[in-house]
């Protein structure tokens, strides 16, 4: 099949591959991106150990505790310009309330729910589509609780750009619990532990992580251990509680906690943009096309 110019450079982005390696990945595996990846893994030719979604909309992330409950949410912009906004903000704030307030199962039934002067969320941003010239809209959210002896941790990264909020069971320790979601923000893990990766995932990565020793030339006999020691490494670099904390990187997250009285149990963390795709716009161009009208 034709494999495109698109499709060439968004594997490229996702892998670091060169153009050519990045054509032939996927000329023999028909266009299927997640197999081109494998396949230039498989090969040695991709020093990315995991894909990563580009980051593509505008907008902000927030995270509100309001005692045993917390909420992260993402509420999306088309520019920049609007996020920094106070007012935008304030909205992304009020949303972050109610969502505590109501309890809503999904953005849809959020959008439902009343303000306490009978507004609807969707009236809401209706009215502030008009106010500030863009369209907005609610992404995503995460509510999370915990009991009395646990601890939310809060953070924000760049004014909102990256929001974590992390739940440290068995301490009450906010700064420490605060602590980790930094590290879970910096990091980006993308799971609590070990026993939170599912046997698929498991199964999938010893499979590429065997083509990989086998067409590094290794003979088949040391393999399997090679496939043993590289797997417990890619579960310390995707699992939080077993990567070097990185306000200390003597000490393992779980360690970090440990000597606070406390175990990280669950975590969000959430990036402006992540998975969404953005329009391909010049700004100089579309000055130049507006000044031509």
């Amino acid at each position: 099949m034709a494999i495109s110019a698109k499709l060439v450079k968004e594997l490229r982005e996702k892998t670091g591959a060169g153009m050519m390696d990045c054509k032939k990945a996927l000329t023999e595996t028909d266009g299927d991106i997640d197999k081109a990846i494998d396949y230039l893994r498989e090969k040695g030719i991709s020093k990315a150990a995991k894909k990563a979604d580009r980051i593509a909309a505008e907008g902000i992330t927030h995270v509100e505790t309001k005692g045993n409950e917390a909420v992260v949410v993402e509420v999306n912009s088309e520019t920049d310009f609007v996020a920094r906004n106070e007012g935008f903000q304030g909205l992304v704030k009020e949303i972050a309330n109610q969502i505590l307030a109501t309890k809503p199962a999904s953005v849809e039934e959020l959008l439902e729910t009343k303000f306490e002067n009978g507004q609807t969320v969707s009236d809401r941003m209706t009215e502030e589509v008009a106010t500030i010239g863009e369209k907005l809209s609610i992404r995503r959210f995460a509510v999370r609780t915990k009991n009395d002896d646990d601890a939310f941790g809060a953070y924000l990264h760049m004014g909102g750009r990256i929001a974590a909020l992390t739940v440290v069971e068995g301490s009450n320790d906010e700064e420490a619990a605060k602590d980790v979601a930094m590290h879970v923000a910096a990091i980006n893990p993308k799971y609590v532990s070990s026993e939170d990766v599912n046997q698929e995932e498991l199964d999938h990565e010893k499979e590429v992580l065997k083509q990989q020793a086998l067409n590094e030339g290794k003979p088949e006999n040391i393999v399997e251990k090679m496939v043993e020691g590289r797997l417990r490494k890619y579960l310390q670099e995707i699992c939080a509680v077993d990567q070097d904390f990185v306000k200390d990187p003597d000490q393992t997250v779980e360690a970090f906690l440990k000597s606070k009285g406390g175990k990280l149990v669950d975590f969000v963390r959430y990036e402006v943009g992540e998975g969404l795709e953005k329009r391909d716009e010049n700004f100089a161009d579309e000055v130049k096309g507006q000044m031509n009208k």
